[in-house]
């Protein structure tokens, strides 16, 4: 980084003063053109005063959907504005059946990674949500999903079989190395729902790159993740609603409730083991189906709970979601301005990061 008053610009630009994180230096950061600069920008509004952190990403999100399905435009964009107000600047989209393309016109609305629709098989997956296919014609869809994504790809691992009343793998271990294998080929990367144990092994033995949810993972597997550094995103605040949705099913899949009940139980420990053996974890909320938008700094707080220290909970949010991402993970000259102002020290109080004091976005205050 250029040393803070080493040069002086003459150009129109914006000015927060503060502490950087993840450095932790007092600095003073200007805004000019759309990029950070520490060099000294005469004639800079200053606009705010507190702790800078990059913008805040959620790593499973889906916006364009509700609990319905594809939501308009208008909802879209109510979405992603709430998102923006939430201080999240980068959302990975882990499946959408809307077509959110648009969004990548509009300089004031978070930037979306997206995997494309859900996989799913047929009729074992939420109605309106996932390109149905049998398992032989996962690696065609496969090839179609990256064709749509940036990037990524979204299996759906595990759903309620209703012949076992129970939840069960979606697909045959023999099916998914070469959908996986694919999607490779193609530069892309694939991801899974996934609640239960059962599929794990077949999924991590198809060369699998990252697990949403991931409550059934056993410390065999996560010896196998963090070798591999297979990404896990465990949507905490969904995963705290397992009860609610065991209530649910109880009376015509008993079997399932009881299981969604033992998941939800052991998640704390099994995340705490996968995180203490090295698995990479980041941030995701799994807003857009039944989840309200905007909740990321509650996620934020949710791993922290499970023993992650503050720094790496919040790192889990913002610079390591965001290198994991292929995103300019921190605040460093020259890089895109997308930043968040707080009026406090996050690593002494995630709290704080429900408060946002200020949002750039592409350099432009927004919030």
């Amino acid at each position: 980084m250029t040393d803070p008053g080493s040069a002086t610009v003459d150009r129109p630009g914006i000015h927060v003063r503060g502490v950087v994180l993840p450095d932790g230096e007092h600095r003073d950061l200007y805004v000019v053109d759309g990029r950070v600069t520490y060099e000294r920008v005469r004639g800079a509004t200053t606009v705010a005063n507190g702790w800078v952190i990059p913008g805040l990403v959620d790593a499973h999100c889906h916006i364009g959907l509700d609990q319905h399905g594809a939501v308009s435009r208008a909802d879209q964009e109510v979405q992603a504005i709430t998102e923006r107000s939430a201080g999240t600047l980068l959302v990975r989209d882990a499946g959408s059946a809307a077509d959110t393309r648009w969004i990548d016109g509009r300089e004031d609305l978070p930037r979306i990674i997206r995997a494309g629709r859900h996989i799913a098989r047929t009729r074992r997956y939420i109605p309106n949500y996932a390109e149905e296919v049998e398992p032989e014609d996962l690696p065609d869809e496969v090839e179609r999903q990256a064709g749509r994504g940036d990037g990524w790809v979204k299996l759906v691992g595990d759903w309620i079989d209703r012949e076992r009343g129970d939840l069960a793998p979606c697909w045959p271990a023999d099916a998914l190395g070469p959908a996986i294998a694919r999607a490779h080929e193609l530069g892309a990367r694939v991801t899974a729902h996934v609640f239960s144990t059962e599929p794990l092994p077949g999924l991590l033995a198809a060369g699998i790159d990252c697990l949403e949810h991931g409550t059934g993972i056993t410390d065999e597997l996560v010896a196998i993740m963090a070798e591999r550094q297979v990404a896990l995103v465990p949507t905490l605040i969904q995963v705290a609603n397992f009860p609610t949705y065991a209530d649910h099913g109880e009376r015509k899949f008993p079997a399932y409730a009881g299981h969604m009940r033992r998941l939800h139980h052991r998640m704390p420990q099994a995340l705490r083991a996968a995180y203490e053996a090295g698995v990479p974890i980041y941030a995701g909320t799994d807003a857009g189906g039944s989840l309200a938008h905007g909740l990321v700094a509650l996620e934020v707080q949710a791993l922290h709970g499970i023993g992650m220290t503050p720094a790496e909970a919040l790192g889990a949010a913002t610079w390591r979601a965001r290198d994991w991402l292929g995103r300019p993970s921190g605040l460093a000259e020259g890089d895109e301005a997308d930043f968040v102002v707080l009026a406090a020290d996050p690593l002494t109080n995630l709290a704080v990061l429900s408060e946002p004091v200020r949002v750039v976005l592409r350099g432009r205050v927004v919030g």
